[in-house]
C-alpha cells in the first residue's frame, strides 16, 4: 500500500453500459486515444477507469467509465466528453488479474478482495472514504486476462 496524490486533471470521458462494459468501453476509447497519439505515452496520458453505475443484485448490465489525461487541444467529440476532475489523495496497491474479464468469478472475487483490502488498511490508519469514485489504472490496459491494475482508494484524514 501506498499514498498517491493525483494532480487535478482534463481528462476524456467514455461510458459504456453492457454486460461487459470493461471491454466495450476500452475498444471504443482505444479506437478514439490511437487517433490522437495519445497511447504511446501513458505516464504522460494515464488511463483510469471505474464502474459506473456499478452492478446491481439481480442485474447483469451495469457501467464502466474510462478516462485518459489530455491536454488543451483535445474537445469533447461524438466519442468522448473533456472533463475536469479534481485531484485528492488515495491509497494505491496492485492487483494482478488472471480471470477471464468476463467471468463471474472475476466479477465477484478477483479484484472485490483487493479493493475490500485497500478499505481495510484506510480504517486501519485513519484514513476516510473520500466520497470520490476509486479508480483502476491499468498497467497495460491491452493485456487481457493476465490484466495489472493499481487500484485507487480516494481517502481523507
Amino acid at each position: 500500500m501506498r499514498i498517491v496524490r493525483i494532480a487535478p486533471m482534463r481528462v476524456a470521458s467514455l461510458q459504456v453500459i453492457s454486460i461487459t462494459p470493461e471491454l466495450q468501453a476500452w475498444a471504443k476509447l482505444r479506437a478514439w486515444a490511437e487517433t490522437k497519439g495519445l497511447l504511446g505515452d501513458l505516464d504522460k496520458h494515464p488511463v483510469f477507469g471505474f464502474n459506473n453505475p456499478p452492478p446491481e443484485p439481480g442485474k447483469r448490465e451495469y457501467g464502466y467509465e474510462f478516462w485518459i489525461r489530455v491536454g488543451e487541444d483535445i474537445e469533447s467529440d461524438t466519442v468522448v466528453e473533456v472533463k475536469e476532475v479534481e485531484g485528492g489523495e488515495y491509497a494505491v496497491t496492485t492487483c494482478v488479474l488472471k480471470e477471464e474479464l468476463e467471468s463471474d468469478f472475476f466479477k465477484e472475487h478477483g479484484i472485490l478482495e483487493s479493493w475490500h483490502r485497500l478499505d481495510e488498511w484506510a480504517k486501519a490508519n485513519g484514513y476516510k472514504y473520500r466520497g470520490h469514485p476509486g479508480l483502476e489504472k491499468p498497467h497495460d490496459p491491452d493485456a487481457g486476462p493476465d490484466l495489472v491494475l493499481d487500484l485507487y482508494y480516494p481517502i481523507t484524514k
